[in-house]
C-alpha cells in the first residue's frame, strides 16, 4: 500500500489525477476531475486556445517521421551494386549499424543513423505508422524536448541491444525507439493508474515481442534494448514530473544515453576477433 507523499505514516489507496502523486483524506481536495494534492489544487486551470492547441502538436514527432521518409528516399535512389566496375556502397551499408563500423572503423555516428535507415517501404511505412501514433499519444503529455530526450534514449538503447545479441549484421530501423516508446507509455499509464492490458498497450507491446521472435531478418536486440531503453526514461520523466524539473529528467536520460552508448563500443569491440601475433 501506498503512503501520503505529505505523511509517510499514512497508508492510501488515492493519487493525485494530475501528478499522480498518493495523498491521504487531510490531503485530498476535490475537484470535477478528481482529487488532486495541495500544489496541484492550488494551479489555476488552463484556458485552452488556439495557441495553446498548436503548441501541443507533436511536431518533433512528425520532423521525426519527415527525416526517416527522406532518408530512406535518398538510400532507394543511391541503392547499390557496381557502377563502372567501381563497388558502390549504399547509404545503408554506410549508416547502418554493425560491430566492424563501430570498432574497427570508428564511426561512432552509426548508432544514431542507423536509427533513421530502413530497408523497404514495408519496413518504413510500419514504424512511421507505430511513431504516428505514439508520438501523438506522448509528445503532448511530456512535450517536445522530453519526447526527443526519450527517443534518442530509445534509439541508443536500441543500437546498443542489436549490438549484443547480432552484432556482425548490419541492423537498421526505428523500431528500437518506437519500442522506446511503448515502454515509457506503458510507465506513465501505469503511473496514472491505468491498466496497459486494458488499453491496448500492452496487446501491442505482446505482439511486437511475438512479431520480433516469429520472423527472421528482425532484430530481436534493438526491440528488447529499445523498450528497456524506454521504460527507464519514462521512469526518469516521471520522477523529473514528480520534483517538476525538467533539468532532472535530461540528466536522467543523458546518464542513461551515456551508459548505453559505452556498453555498445565494449559489445562491438567483443564482437571482433583479436588480430593473430
Amino acid at each position: 500500500m501506498a503512503t501520503c507523499y505529505r505523511h509517510p505514516s499514512r497508508e492510501t489507496g488515492v493519487s493525485c489525477s494530475n501528478c499522480g502523486r498518493p495523498i491521504c483524506t487531510d490531503c485530498m481536495t476535490p475537484t470535477s476531475v478528481g482529487m488532486r494534492c495541495p500544489e496541484c489544487a492550488r494551479q489555476r486551470t488552463k484556458v485552452k486556445t488556439v495557441r495553446s492547441l498548436q503548441s501541443s502538436e507533436p511536431r518533433v514527432t512528425y520532423a521525426l517521421i519527415i527525416l526517416n521518409v527522406v532518408m530512406y528516399i535518398a538510400s532507394t535512389a543511391q541503392g547499390g551494386g557496381v557502377v563502372a566496375n567501381t563497388p558502390v556502397t549504399s547509404l545503408i551499408d554506410r549508416l547502418g549499424l554493425n560491430a566492424v563500423g563501430i570498432d574497427v572503423q570508428h564511426q561512432y555516428y552509426r548508432l544514431i543513423t542507423s536509427g533513421f535507415m530502413h530497408f523497404n517501404l514495408i519496413h518504413i511505412g510500419f514504424n512511421m505508422y507505430l511513431l504516428y501514433l505514439m508520438g501523438r499519444m506522448l509528445e503532448p503529455e511530456f512535450g517536445s524536448m522530453r519526447f526527443a530526450a526519450l527517443y534518442f534514449t530509445a534509439l541508443l538503447a536500441g543500437s546498443f541491444g542489436a549490438l549484443i545479441l547480432n552484432p556482425n549484421a548490419t541492423s537498421a530501423g526505428a523500431s528500437g525507439a518506437i519500442f522506446g516508446l511503448f515502454g515509457a507509455a506503458f510507465v506513465e499509464q501505469r503511473r496514472r493508474g491505468i491498466d496497459p492490458m486494458q488499453t491496448g498497450l500492452g496487446g501491442l507491446i505482446i505482439i511486437n515481442l511475438i512479431f520480433s521472435f516469429a520472423f527472421s531478418g528482425i532484430s530481436i536486440g534493438a526491440h528488447i534494448g529499445g523498450l528497456i531503453g524506454g521504460v527507464v526514461a519514462g521512469g526518469a520523466i516521471e520522477i523529473g514530473n514528480r520534483r517538476r524539473s525538467s533539468v532532472l529528467t535530461l540528466a536522467a536520460c543523458l546518464a542513461v544515453c551515456v551508459a548505453v552508448v559505452a556498453g555498445a563500443l565494449v559489445a562491438a569491440h567483443a564482437a571482433i576477433p583479436a588480430a593473430p601475433v
